[in-house]
């Protein structure tokens, strides 16, 4: 069985997201969409709000399953026999750190790592300026999952939801 991870913080997840996790989905067996608990950070949505967003707008991808994890990566790739992380890669700002990890993944534990491309829809896409627009009342609809414009609705905007 071919299984890969595709790692992140995801607060909140993207349409990017989206995009990447789905085609993963159809390159893999299975796909772990593991959200990394940064204990150091403060995020808008703690790991358990993470998780049921994530759970809920992967649900047409029977292959893909959600977990969590702190720590290295690679420990949770050797943890559950787990040989890729796929990463996406919105510009070639992101391709200089990625790079980097992905060469101390392959020495620390043998793990390789996949950088696929992002959709150009999405390509200025982030979490943190999906928050940023949220948080001034724009309008984020076009670029999270329902679920999720609903909660930053919520979260940031008491009484808009």
């Amino acid at each position: 069985m071919r299984r890969a991870i595709c790692p992140g913080s995801f607060d909140p997840v993207t349409n990017g997201h989206l995009d990447i996790i789905g085609r993963v989905a159809n390159l893999y067996d299975e796909v772990v969409v593991a959200v990394f608990v940064n204990q150091s950070k403060v995020g808008l949505f703690d790991v358990g709000e993470r998780i049921e967003m994530l759970t809920e707008v992967t649900r047409q991808y029977p292959n893909v399953t959600i977990d969590s994890f702190a720590g290295l990566t690679v420990d949770y790739c050797r943890a559950h026999d787990i040989s890729v992380i796929v990463k996406g890669l919105r510009a070639v700002s992101d391709f200089d750190y990625e790079l980097q990890q992905s060469q101390m993944n392959l020495g620390l534990a043998g793990v390789e790592t996949l950088f696929m491309a992002t959709n150009p829809l999405y390509s200025f896409l982030s979490s943190s300026l999906v928050k940023d627009v949220a948080k001034w009342g724009g309008d984020v609809s076009p670029h999270v999952p329902d679920v999720v414009a609903q909660r930053l609705a919520t979260r940031l905007r008491p009484g808009t939801a």
